[in-house]
């Protein structure tokens, strides 16, 4: 016994000096946690203003259902299953046979309403048995997060989103995806929290709490009054040919600064939606929009000219056995470089092309690279592709005997649709190619953090010269009535344009469609805003041409926000003082300071002017006025003190 004895004794003192350190750590850790108190995500807004995403608290509404004594859960069962029936719109007896066999299995997180907003939480768990709380009645509460887009689904894609999945792994697509790191998410605070029984923990206080910091404020350049004309335009369009997707960019042509993005891809019930974000990401042969580079090039290095005159050879030419077709059976026949430009003649393009780099591949293609149609537009938002140009010079199977012809009418190639509207906004821009730009500022509260400014990609693209001619062109091919896009010629507003029509899948005959597109800016003299639409795959028997199915977006477009948003050239009001003025406002603000009580001299002053003096008298008095104008008479001399309800009468005329 007496081992026994000294044995317990040795355990006693070893747990508590030489095991005492562990043990006592190994209960903090069961009593006391450490939480993470995570920071609300900052929000993202137009450029007017507008919210287009906020995150909102959502809750889930669980019981433990062994927590109300017997007693209380007899009582208060009946009426809480009604209060839930109101609210769900199930039996009353339904909940209370569910709720008894939670009881019964000893479910001690049974789900009562899942995701519900703020109202409908502060709703229920005022509900009865519930509203005795946590320890009387079981009721547990979990909130959570959620990133709501109170645009609904206009240009949702594009706004974007951070996503997380079971395994961790993120998505983050659009403007919230590419700033929600460094600006929108915050840091996370920290807090001790200790165990007070049945799984309930409060929060402790102590000098290593941190306090979370909240994200900041991102405002867009988002227009939501030209996002919703771009976004409706599209979707009537994309429904009217039954097409597969599309989408329009709306660009400020000075600054780069995206005013609209739309984009819609149609689900297996026919439905279109925010699909992916295919102005960004989707790179594809643009067709005959690519004339545009291929004629600024060769104008460039002065190897052409819009004077010159080409033989179409009936509509049809051969390199290698394969042929380029005019879309006009019988071709032009013989026609200017300005007109086959207009009249978007395959042969006429293609042959001049041939004739002037057939020999010297590489300097057509240098001549792209200088004007910058090989470099990415380095956006934030993730899932931009680099463009492609076909090199002799670079060995990856792209280039062949063909390759320089096929570049000439848009094949082979392949950009973005905001890749293509970049060099039609140099265009517009007279030479200065800008960064495409999707944020304006980065906001606290009203204190702007960080402001982002033009970016400028290419100083000049081309010369003066060559712009001028081109932006003819562009103009011609809506005003001219044999201009592909003259359907869209109006009296009432300028617009200069391309129009392009791609075959899509054309190595395989029962998989042919076709790409329709028009990128251009307005009004044609002094651009504005740049503009472009691209509809893949519209139903053949409906229609196919870039005039017929996108062109009619572009013009819907540019003539709402004509309406709508009508551009008018201010001129600033010059601020000129007037002594007179200034020096009688001097005289009555020096009155107003020195008579509070005495009646002042208002003879000569201004009927309203003298009201005022007088009603703002440190003693209540009644002022009548007879007459406008300038006062004549006052019924009380100066000098006098006044007394409080007196009425003093004045004569103005």
């Amino acid at each position: 016994m007496f081992i026994f004895g000294l044995a317990v004794v040795f355990k006693l003192l070893s747990i508590q000096f030489l095991q005492g350190n562990k043990y006592r750590a190994m209960a903090q850790e069961r009593i006391i946690k450490d939480v993470v108190i995570p920071a609300n995500r900052g929000n993202v807004y137009s450029a007017n203003g507008n919210l287009l995403a906020t995150s909102v608290p959502k809750y889930d509404i669980r019981i433990d259902a062994l927590t109300p004594s017997a007693k209380t859960f007899e009582k208060y069962l009946k009426p809480l299953s009604d209060s839930l029936s109101k609210f769900s719109g199930k039996s009353s007896n339904y909940y209370q046979k569910e709720i008894r066999k939670a009881r019964a299995n000893r479910n001690r997180y049974y789900l009562l309403a899942r995701n519900i907003g703020y109202s409908d939480y502060t709703r229920i768990r005022n509900f009865p048995l519930l509203n005795l709380g946590a320890f009387k009645g079981g009721l547990i509460v979990k909130q959570t997060t959620k990133r709501e887009h109170p645009m609904g689904g206009i240009a949702q894609r594009t706004i974007g989103y951070e996503r997380f999945d079971e395994d961790g792994n993120v998505t983050r697509p659009g403007i919230d995806g590419a700033y929600g790191i460094q600006y929108l998410r915050g840091k996370p605070g920290k807090r001790k929290k200790q165990q007070i029984g049945k799984g309930q923990w409060k929060p402790l206080s102590d000098a290593n709490e941190i306090e979370p910091k909240d994200g900041y404020d991102v405002y867009t350049t988002i227009n939501v009054n030209i996002q919703d004309i771009a976004h409706h335009a599209l979707l009537e369009q994309l429904e009217k040919y039954k097409a597969d997707h599309g989408c329009v960019v709306v660009m400020e042509t000075k600054t780069g600064e995206v005013k609209a993005i739309s984009n819609l891809g149609r689900n297996s019930k026919g439905y279109y939606y925010e699909r992916l974000n295919y102005a960004v990401g989707e790179s594809h042969e643009p067709g005959s929009t690519f004339k545009l580079m291929a004629l600024t090039a060769a104008l460039e290095d002065k190897v052409i000219d819009t004077s010159d005159v080409v033989d179409t050879r009936k509509g049809v030419l051969s390199f290698y056995g394969k042929k380029v077709r005019d879309s006009k059976h019988g071709g032009y026949g013989k026609i200017s470089v300005a007109k086959a430009f207009e009249v978007s003649s395959n042969t006429a393009i293609v042959k001049v092309i041939d004739q002037a780099y057939g020999k010297k591949p590489s300097q057509f293609v240098d001549r792209l690279y200088e004007m910058s149609l090989n470099e990415k537009l380095g956006l934030p938002i993730i899932g931009e592709p680099s463009p492609i140009i076909p090199d002799p010079r670079i060995k990856n199977k792209r280039w062949s005997g063909i390759a320089l012809q096929w570049m000439a009418y848009g094949y082979g190639v392949s950009f973005t649709p905001l890749q293509t509207l970049t060099f039609y906004n140099a265009i517009a821009n007279n030479g200065v190619m800008v960064k495409p730009q999707f944020l304006k500022e980065v906001k606290e509260f009203d204190k702007t953090i960080v402001p982002f400014e033009k970016e400028v990609i290419n100083k000049q693209i081309c010369s003066k010269e060559t712009v001028a001619k081109v932006q003819q062109l562009l103009k011609n091919v809506v005003e001219k009535k044999h201009g592909t896009g003259h359907k869209l010629y109006s009296k009432n507003f300028s617009m200069a344009g391309k129009t392009g029509t791609c075959q899509k899948d054309y190595r395989d005959k029962e998989k042919l469609n076709y790409i329709s597109s028009f990128a251009g800016y307005f009004p044609a003299d002094n651009p504005k805003y740049s503009c472009i639409v691209v509809i893949h795959e519209p139903d053949k028997s409906v229609g196919y041409y870039g005039a017929d199915v996108s062109g009619p977006v572009f013009k819907k477009i540019a003539q709402k926000i004509f309406t709508d948003t009508p551009i008018i050239d201010e001129v600033a009001s010059l601020e000129v003082k007037s002594a007179s003025t200034e020096k009688e406002y001097e005289s009555f603000y020096k009155t107003a300071q020195t008579y509070k009580t005495i009646m002042p001299n208002v003879v000569g002053l201004p009927a309203m002017d003298a009201v005022v003096l007088l009603e703002n008298m440190d003693v209540n008095i009644k002022v009548k006025l007879n007459g406008n104008g300038i006062v004549k008479e006052q019924s009380i001399s100066k000098n006098i003190k006044l007394k409080n309800n007196q009425t003093v009468v004045l004569k103005a005329s």
